[in-house]
């Protein structure tokens, strides 16, 4: 049997790792969620946020908007909005993959200077 290469993700994020990975507090995540659609986190048994990939990539995205681009919140929602066509990739799915290069090759880099 050959073994799993690929990265397996995680299903589910609970609201805190959500705020770590944006460096940002949970009552920001939770505002977004309340602004915006797109933003449909599950809920467990106890009630808890369960926020899935697509939760993270939407948060990416309105993070890139608000954050970088210095979009309003109205301004954010009609821009999510419009539609993109099938297989485009969005400026903020390109800037997360480039900031991901980077920091691969910035580690890389110290690895090799030790």
């Amino acid at each position: 049997m050959a073994l799993r290469k690929e990265k397996v993700g995680r299903l589910y994020y609970r609201m805190g790792e959500v705020a770590d990975i944006f460096g940002v507090n949970v009552s920001l995540i939770r505002y977004y969620e309340k602004e915006f659609d797109i933003i449909k986190p599950h809920r467990n048994k106890k009630g808890n946020r369960q926020f899935t990939q697509q939760d993270v990539d939407n948060f990416h995205k309105i993070f890139y908007l608000v954050k970088e681009k210095g979009y309003t919140i109205e301004g954010a929602k009609a821009k999510l909005k419009e539609e993109e066509p099938v297989g485009k990739v969005s400026n903020a799915e390109v800037v997360e993959t480039l900031r991901h290069i980077k920091r691969f090759l910035l580690e890389l880099r110290n690895d090799l200077g030790e």
